[in-house]
């Protein structure tokens, strides 16, 4: 049996996993659960897997399941605060961490799960931006495995060739082309973009996702940060990888080769398959998704990003091709500026200008340890934050 723990179980990346491992209690043991808030969630999710851990980083929700916990799964033992998710994430006794904690959360127990040598199934891109080389430098040094979640990601990996960490040029391949839906305002006219609401934008038209990350997609700063992610993961330069608008998201990346072979990973629009194929690689097992319909899909349209409509996208190529701190700085000030967004502080089409002022204020540093990430984390959250309180004052708006 494989111990298994996930970090940010009640997410959309958590829920899913849970359900390929439903379907395969005879080779995967859930050994820990966590969530940061959602204690009943965390409480249901613990009656039905029995796990020995579950961790709340919210203390006080801790606190308003532990009898339902002693009742429901008694040899659950139950434990609060951050650090208990860098405990879970390096127990002797699991072998694969999921960590799908989103957002700059998910850094540390990720970190502490590639220290222990484990499996790392990577759903929380933001923890490979902010950290970059660092974080990789500490899985080869502790002989862990990342294995990518995001669909691309996990798409670009199972069409690329062994040994792609030599350098793309070395083993044949020209370019990477990471595919995005395009959000819900692909189409949408320019003007229209500043009024709309927080629920538009997380109505994502194909994959149901968390609010961060829709709005992410939706200013396409998701695939931004993934631009930087392939970037580290593959060893790629800025200029080997490109972005397509594929509205179906039925291709969920592609890898070009030298000999003018392109390969192509397809699939329904669902998370479980990548969850299912980091979970088994090298081999395969049921998911629960359903197989591709090609006469139902019918058609393939792609085109390329409208970088007027998506400036967060040039931003995250400006952060990648400038190093060191500046991804870090990027991440931080989109987190503060989407939180705003949600909570109805800013407009949609603020979002990159808070970003962009942000990089533009703190210059790009050298990034020597995880001291100077977090370092570096909380001045562009601290600016950022600054710039949204001003741009409010200036204009009226009262903070909420």
């Amino acid at each position: 049996m494989i111990g298994v723990t996930i970090l940010g179980s009640t997410g959309s990346i958590g829920k899913s996993t849970l359900d390929v491992l439903r379907r395969h209690t005879n080779r995967y043991k859930v050994i820990a659960l966590t969530a940061n808030g959602n204690a009943q969630e965390l409480l249901e999710q613990c009656a039905e897997f029995q796990p020995v851990y579950a961790v709340l980083a919210d203390q006080e929700a801790a606190s308003t399941i532990q009898t339902g916990l002693s009742e429901r799964s008694p040899a659950t033992q139950l434990l609060a605060g951050k650090q208990a998710l860098e405990f879970v994430a390096q127990l002797p006794e699991i072998e694969y961490v999921m960590a799908a904690i989103v957002g700059a959360a998910g850094l540390l127990p990720a970190l502490a799960a590639v220290r222990s040598g484990k499996r790392l199934l990577l759903a929380n891109k933001e923890a490979l931006v902010i950290s970059g080389t660092l974080f990789l430098e500490e899985a080869r040094r502790n002989s862990a495995q990342i294995l990518p979640i995001d669909s691309e990601h996990n798409a670009v990996f199972q069409c690329m060739p062994a040994r792609f960490e030599q350098g793309l040029n070395q083993v044949g391949v020209k370019r990477i082309l990471l595919t995005a839906s395009g959000g819900p305002f692909r189409t949408m006219p320019m003007e229209e973009l500043a009024g709309v609401s927080p629920e538009q934008a997380c109505a994502h038209p194909n994959w149901d996702m968390g609010r961060k990350i829709s709005v992410d997609s939706a200013t396409m700063m998701n695939k931004g940060l993934e631009v930087i992610e392939a970037c580290l993961l593959f060893n790629a330069s800025p200029d080997q990888v490109q972005v397509v608008l594929h509205p179906q998201s039925v291709i969920h990346s592609l890898v070009e080769y030298a000999d003018g072979s392109t390969l192509a990973q397809m699939g329904n629009p669902d998370m479980r398959t990548p969850i299912a194929h980091a979970l088994a690689w090298p081999d395969r097992i049921e998911s629960g998704v359903e197989g591709l319909d090609l006469f139902s899909v019918a058609r393939l349209d792609f085109e390329p990003p409208d970088e007027a409509r998506f400036p967060c996208l040039a931003l995250a190529y400006r952060a990648i091709r400038d190093g060191g701190s500046s991804p870090a700085v990027l991440n931080a000030a989109n987190e503060v500026a989407v939180e705003a967004f949600l909570n109805s502080r800013i407009a949609f089409t603020a979002i990159p200008e808070i970003i962009a002022a942000v990089m533009d204020r703190i210059p790009v540093a050298e990034v020597l340890d995880l001291e100077g990430v977090l370092e570096i984390d909380r001045q562009a959250r601290s600016m950022a934050e600054e710039l949204i309180v001003n741009k409010n004052q200036e204009s009226g708006v009262s903070k909420s």
